[in-house]
């Protein structure tokens, strides 16, 4: 009997890139080359445990595109986390900032633990020591690569990032652009802790707001009143159901690895967040009912389907049970290529991860400026901008003899910080992306936003290869 192959999220993400270049004219050379990984390093180091016992951890650290410089991505703590995963997250890395526009090479990492079975310290070492590897084989820095958080780290690991990464490395004046995803305190930016589910947020309020797509769903146009259901309340998935829900958007289900709410009258976000956090988990949450097996809340009624949390979520044997009329990927590959083909057959509308999810590397590439320029965004001109709007405004009383009240003065004169300047950039990645690629996915006649979104990042990325020379 033969044994059943073992999914792989790199061979799925070649796939995607396979389909789409079935719609161009690319030299087969170097579409294997753009496929292929640059650089894969696996190693292995010793920790050296509180009782004074030792295991060995396994990290791994993958460039997948040395197109442009720096290769950005980031690290995840996990014991999923094994050589195809960090592949395939590294590739669609490359293709994601490509589709964004991003200046970024793809790259991923990872460490083979569960995060929850080590306290501070452990952690600490475990990071500390994780870097000093990259370190010595020249995989991190802020020319060369540029990690950030994922699924299992926070701005906690990428401050121990940066301070390692500064005292191997004191004479590097821009050392802090090593790492984003650090605190404010450690020169990052304001907005990045929320800004992939931000950007899930934007992606989703664009794609209903094209009427003509809406109408072939049987939907109106925009999210008020949209039923949601969103899996995974962790970072990306609590902003992304936060923002939805102040949107207007009724959040109805929520589920996680260790039980889900389903509520049809609507969850409270943050009330649930608030629970969870006190109680690990939803059991016990006096609204709405408890679902045991979490997974089943993805194939339940809603016009929204926002998984937040891991990949390999929706396979052959769920996709046909799953009712809602939008997918949107808000976690890296939780759709697999097969249960793709099954939802665009049934006239679902799937927003993919390459593009919803590029919140994180899109602000993250914010802070990297911000560190290579060494000042905050809107410090020199705000002060500027705040006397010119009040000399503005005065203008206009004396002209037509009517003030303004106080609180109508500061709303207007207000200059911008940089929180407004980060998202209003964020916004505008998301807003112009999802247009060119449903563009690009309408000028082809194709059913899928996926193949769209790969052809427009393959176009980018081949032009990047025959400016410098390389293939014809």
């Amino acid at each position: 009997m033969s044994k059943k192959k073992e999914y792989s999220l790199f061979d799925d993400v070649c796939g995607f890139v396979d389909e789409a270049a079935k719609y161009m004219d690319v030299h087969p050379g170097l579409l294997e080359q753009i496929k292929q990984c640059n650089s894969i390093y696996k190693f292995n180091f010793p920790l050296r445990n509180d009782d004074g016992s030792y295991e060995v951890i396994t990290g791994y650290r993958i460039q997948h595109s040395q197109h442009k410089l720096p290769a950005k991505g980031g690290i995840r703590y996990s014991t999923h986390v094994n050589e195809e995963e960090v592949k395939g997250l590294a590739a669609l890395m490359t293709y994601k900032c490509a589709l964004v526009n991003v200046p970024f090479g793809g790259a991923k990492g990872g460490v083979s633990i569960d995060p929850l079975k080590y306290n501070e310290y452990q952690l600490e070492r475990i990071t500390r020591r994780y870097t000093a590897e990259l370190i010595k084989k020249k995989f991190i820095g802020p020319a060369i690569d540029v990690p950030a958080p994922d699924y299992g780290t926070g701005a906690r690991e990428m401050a121990w990032i940066v301070d390692t990464f500064e005292a191997f490395n004191p004479e590097v004046i821009n050392a802090k652009g090593c790492v984003t995803g650090k605190p404010l305190s450690q020169h990052g930016i304001d907005g990045r802790t929320e800004a992939t589910g931000q950007g899930v947020f934007f992606g989703i309020r664009e794609a209903v707001n094209v009427e003509e797509d809406m109408a072939a769903l049987g939907l109106k146009p925009g999210l008020k009143d949209k039923t949601v259901i969103v899996q995974g309340l962790g970072n990306v998935g609590y902003f992304s159901a936060k923002y939805l829900s102040e949107a207007g958007a009724k959040v109805i289900g929520v589920a996680e690895w260790n039980g889900g709410i389903w509520d049809e009258k609507g969850i409270d976000i943050e009330a649930l967040k608030q629970y969870q956090s006190k109680n690990k988990g939803f059991k016990g949450y006096p609204k709405g009912e408890f679902i045991k097996d979490s997974k089943q809340l993805l194939t339940y009624p809603c016009d929204i389907l926002v998984p937040a949390a891991l990949e390999n979520q929706i396979t052959l044997e769920n996709a046909d049970k799953i009712q809602a009329k939008i997918i949107g990927e808000a976690a890296n590959g939780p759709v697999t290529q097969e249960a793709e083909k099954v939802l665009l057959k049934k006239g679902k509308l799937v927003i993919p991860d390459m593009y919803l999810n590029a919140g994180g590397v899109t602000v993250s590439y914010f802070e990297w400026l911000k560190n290579l320029s060494r000042v905050s965004f809107g410090k020199l001109e705000k002060r500027y901008d705040m006397e010119k709007y009040r000399k503005l405004l005065s203008t206009i009383e004396n002209a037509t003899g009517e003030e303004f009240t106080d609180m109508e003065r500061d709303a207007l004169i207000k200059g911008a910080s940089e929180r407004d300047l980060v998202l209003s950039g964020l916004e505008e990645t998301m807003v112009t992306s999802y247009q060119a690629l449903n563009q690009k996915r309408k000028e082809k006649n194709l059913q899928s936003l996926r193949t769209a979104a790969f052809i427009l990042a393959l176009e980018r990325i081949v032009i990047s290869y025959t400016d410098l020379g390389i293939f014809p």
